[in-house]
Order: C-alpha cells, then structure tokens, then sequence
C-alpha cells in the first residue's frame, strides 16, 4: 500500500500539517513524526506533532522535542481546535485509531485528509492515503524511504536523520533483530553519510538511567522474574505499588522483557505491569512462535510476530492466571520452536 504520487501531491503546496502517532511513544513513533516534521517545514508546511500521552524523558533530546503538544485535558479545547484547522493529518507507526485514545474522535472527525505511514499488520482503513509495509524494519525506515523516493533527500539535516536513526536502532533492537535487512543498513549508512554520531545517539537512549530505574530493574530481574521451562517461557509481573516504590517514570519497564527473553533456553517472555484502570502487556520471541497471534487471541492485543502488546482490564493477578492458562495450548509449538 504505497500512494506515493497522491502523498507527493498533497504535500506539494504548504498546508496546516499534524502528525500523531501512539500512546506511550516510543523511538521510533517520536523519531519517525519528529524526522518527518523537520522535513514537512523545510517545505513550508506549517506543522505540530502531538503525542495521545508523553513519553521517556530519554527521548526528549531528539530536534523538534521543545515544540511537542502532549494531550492532557487541560489541553483538550487547544488541540481539538487544532485538529479543527487542519489540512493533513500524518498518522506514524500505528494502524488503527484506538491507539491513540482520546485523540481517536479527533482524528475520526476531522475534515483533513490523513495519511497513515507505518508497518505494523492489519491496517485499519481509516486513511485516505497509506504509505504502509510490513517488512520495513522502523516507521522511521519507511519516513527516510518515502522522502528519498520524493528527491528531497537533500533536506534531512543532522538532526532529522538523528530521528529516524534512533527509530531504526530501536526497533531493530540495536540491528539485532530478524527485520535487519540489507534495506535497512543501507538507509542507515545514508543517514551516517549526511553526518551523524551514532555511538552519542546509542548512550542518550540506553546508557541514561536513573538511579531509581537501575534498582528497579535489578529488583524486577531478582524478584519478580519467573522463569517456566516446561514451556521455554519467562515472565514478569510489575505491581501499581512496585511503580511508586522505585518511583517509576513512563519507559523505565522497557526493556525488562527483552531481559526475560535473554535467559537460556527461553523463546518466549512476557511482562505484565499493573497501569491501574489496566494491565499493560508485552511479549517478545525468538524464531518462529508468534507472540503476535498469543495477543490478539488473547488479550485485546496485536504487534508484528517476535514483537507485541496486549491489554486487559482484570486485575494483575487474573490477568497473569489467565495468561498460565493458555499456555498448554502453545506447549507443543513452544517447545518444537526453532
């Protein structure tokens, strides 16, 4: 799904632009909508980017940071008006409008054409316009492909190739991931040649943590790890309480799963965390076990096949017995997974 003639179109003269992408941004949703802003006004596009919720202040050094609107509802009138006055609306790095939350309805109302980039599977057919491939390894990936396919590549200074590299990197799990492909590395070294650092880019986003953060982890990994080896299967449990005793911040559970997937013998892991109206939910594998169809059976959740998300509304302790009890269902594919 590639409309790049009627994308090209679009942006061809200058327009009130926003661009939103999920709740809890990552690296790639914050790089990819800040990469492809930069871009947008070096057109002369007027441009905001607002985010459903905030994000890890380990992304707040990315350019563009200082001009992001965070939906709270003391700002529920100033950005429903904006999405009132817009022309374009860019839709980064997700699929279906239920994940962006109360900014759904703003987005479903709008009389702005709406352009979804992303790469994640079963799209929503919310758009008028998609540039959307699931074998991309990053939204920032697709962002670079698309202005490059544009010609403007001539465009992306430092730092909005310092956006998107972080996107890649970050999705790629640091270019260790299965999505790794020559396509990627050979948008990764056109964004080195435009002249970014990517050893300072790697220490902002991972060699950054709070004291708080390490010994939460240190304590998630001693205490709350548990390892099933009857079904190659590690999981953690995160607590509302376990948060404000280590004064959690929003970002400091990423990555605890990938932590939980690194234990011998395992293939699958996943972290349950305790949001208070919710339980949030992720899940990682390694080969073949698609932990993208576990959570969309299962748990209201989707993702790509190694890489997915779910979420219940039961309490932790339900949620995490219900969870053991579908496992028998996979034991077979567990165990025979390569």
């Amino acid at each position: 799904m590639q409309d790049f003639d009627a994308i090209r179109t679009l942006i061809d003269q200058p327009q009130t632009v926003l661009i939103t992408t999920h709740l809890n941004p990552d690296a790639d949703a914050m790089g990819s909508s800040l990469g492809l802003a930069g871009y947008l006004k070096k057109r002369n596009h007027h441009v905001k980017v607002i985010t459903p919720t905030d994000y890890p202040e380990n992304l707040y050094w990315l350019s563009g940071n200082d001009d992001v609107l965070v939906f709270d509802e003391k700002k529920r009138v100033e950005i429903s008006q904006l999405f009132e006055q817009a022309d374009l609306i860019f839709c980064l790095d997700f699929s279906a409008l239920n994940r962006i939350r109360d900014l759904e309805p703003l987005v479903r109302q709008s009389r702005a054409k709406k352009v979804m980039i992303d790469h994640h599977l079963e799209p929503e057919s919310f758009a008028d316009f998609a540039y959307w491939d699931t074998k991309a390894a990053a939204t920032a990936q697709l962002v670079f492909q698309l202005i490059d396919r544009f010609g403007d590549k001539k465009l992306v200074d430092v730092g909005m190739a310092e956006c998107l590299y972080a996107g890649i990197m970050t999705d790629t799990g640091s270019f260790r991931h299965a999505s790794t492909t020559g396509d990627v590395h050979r948008v990764v070294a056109e964004l080195i040649d435009i002249g970014i650092e990517v050893s300072p880019i790697h220490r902002r986003i991972y060699d950054n943590v709070s004291l708080d953060k390490l010994r939460f982890t240190g304590y998630a990994l001693s205490e709350k790890l548990v390892v099933l080896p009857e079904y190659r299967f590690a999981y953690i449990t995160i607590t509302d309480a376990e948060l404000k005793r280590f004064r959690s911040k929003m970002g400091d559970t990423e990555g605890l799963v990938n932590q939980a997937l690194a234990v011998e013998g395992v293939i699958m892991a996943a972290i349950l965390i305790d949001r208070g109206d919710e339980v949030k939910m992720s899940f990682r594998s390694v080969g073949d076990f698609s932990v993208r169809d576990l959570a969309s059976q299962h748990f209201s959740g989707g993702g790509h096949k190694n890489a997915a998300g779910g979420r219940t509304t039961l309490t932790l302790k339900e949620t995490e017995q219900k969870l053991l009890s579908v496992l028998p269902a996979y034991q077979e594919q567990l165990l025979e997974s390569v």
